[in-house]
């Protein structure tokens, strides 16, 4: 195994696995802790659902997972997070961080959540969502992790008691032998070093200088410099081609929608107007019974089009909800109910599903039984189709809320054969 990788999520890790896949490697999605032998392959992903569980907990996980990787033979740590840093002053990228330097015995690290594909930059150590920093962006009112600070040094630096550093973008501009000098030097005893990340270039420097790194963190991008590593280190594998379309299980099709993000705001909004038909979850409901799993899957069953059930409020009224309801309460509400209407829904024929939502995919993915995943085609950056190995058979798009156009739901079955 050339790169073993700790998801911190569901969504996060498909990302991760499409970069790895489309980039030569032989690439195996694992979902949850790993019960019996890693697969064989050239690299593994391990998705957990750690990103807003308590520290403490995501540090134990995490450590279970890299151990196993390292057990299997991982060339290479590789933990994985949110191109948006999504996480807290409580945790959880720092601690995570710094258990596995303490296990991979690792000097020192960067932090390169960076997806520029996708819009995500990092200048001077500010995180940029397209052309607005982090703190400005709608990350800032995320129902979990509101990111209010776009200087990554900063927000690294209160979640860990290790001194973090900036390797700029000038220095990444010399070359692999400047960042590595940079990564030697160490001023001020600095462990871990928040990367400027501007394009897929920088994306490339950084990863041929971390070539020797026992542990690398960040986004789905360093991922693309970290596989050329390896691929131009066996010259003799073939270039794996990205495929194109994706054969399906034959069934019905639906979209179960968790997020509160702008974007999949916007791509509901966009099904309406394409005559799909859509359902809202009312949380305050769904608390007192008035509206159940069984209803809502009997509304879908009744749809002759591929509908939409969503939960997907603007933040005012997210947050009325999560005055009444709680904020941690109303968020595992409408996981744990989606989760159980795409149970029933599965028992009813339905085989094909775009979740959108990193805590409600990790919430629908345990609950279908779903053990590992096959990498398919990229419906849009970071986000491909995949298909169920090993347990039931499924064709599922996990989409981190942020990604994807707004026509996404409508054109993500346009790559999908029966």
């Amino acid at each position: 195994m050339l790169i073993g990788s700790v998801a911190d999520d569901i969504t996060g890790a498909t990302d991760l696995s499409l970069m790895l896949s489309r980039s030569g490697l032989r690439t195996v999605q694992v979902i949850g802790l790993p019960d019996g032998p890693l697969p064989q392959a050239d690299a593994v992903v391990i998705a957990l659902k750690s990103r807003t569980i308590p520290a403490a907990k995501a540090v134990d996980m995490s450590v279970t997972a890299a151990k196993a990787l390292l057990a299997a033979g991982s060339r290479q740590i590789l933990f994985k997070y949110c191109s948006t840093f999504d996480s807290t002053d409580a945790g959880n990228i720092g601690p995570v961080t710094e258990a596995l330097m303490t296990l991979t015995n690792s000097r020192v690290t960067i932090a390169c959540p960076a997806f520029p594909a996708n819009g995500r930059t990092v200048y001077q150590g500010h995180l940029f969502v397209g052309a607005q920093l982090l703190s400005d962006s709608p990350m800032r009112d995320h129902p979990l992790t509101p990111m209010r600070d776009a200087n990554l040094v900063r927000v690294l630096q209160r979640q860990t008691s290790l001194p973090v550093g900036l390797i700029t973008s000038a220095t990444i501009a010399q070359g692999t032998t400047a960042v590595r000098a940079a990564l030697a030097a160490q001023p001020d005893a600095i462990r871990i070093f928040v990367t400027d990340t501007l394009t897929d270039t920088d994306l490339m420097t950084l990863g041929k200088a971390c070539a020797d790194l026992p542990l690398v963190t960040g986004g789905s991008g360093i991922a693309l410099g970290l596989a050329a590593n390896s691929t131009t280190s066996r010259p003799q594998a073939p270039q794996r081609m990205a495929p194109q379309r994706m054969t399906a299980p034959r069934g019905r099709s639906a979209i179960l929608a968790g997020s509160c993000s702008q974007a999949t705001r916007g791509q509901i909004a966009a099904a309406r107007s394409a005559g799909l038909p859509c359902l809202a979850l009312d949380a305050m409901a769904l608390a007192d019974h008035r509206q159940t799993a069984p209803e809502i899957a009997d509304w879908v069953a009744r749809q002759t089009a591929t509908p939409v059930v969503y939960s997907s409020a603007d933040p005012d009224a997210l947050s009325a909800i999560q005055h009444h309801i709680g904020t941690a309460a109303s968020g595992t509400l409408v996981e744990q109910t989606l989760a159980k209407v795409a149970c029933l829904l599965q028992s009813r024929g339905f085989t094909r599903f775009i979740i959108a939502g990193g805590e409600t995919s990790g919430a629908v993915v345990a609950a279908l039984g779903v053990k590992m995943l096959e990498i398919g085609p990229e419906i849009a950056p970071g986000v491909p189709w995949t298909r169920s190995v090993n347990g039931p058979d499924l064709a599922l798009a996990l989409k981190s809320g942020n990604f994807g156009a707004e026509d996404f739901f409508t054109k993500a079955w346009t790559l999908l054969d029966d």
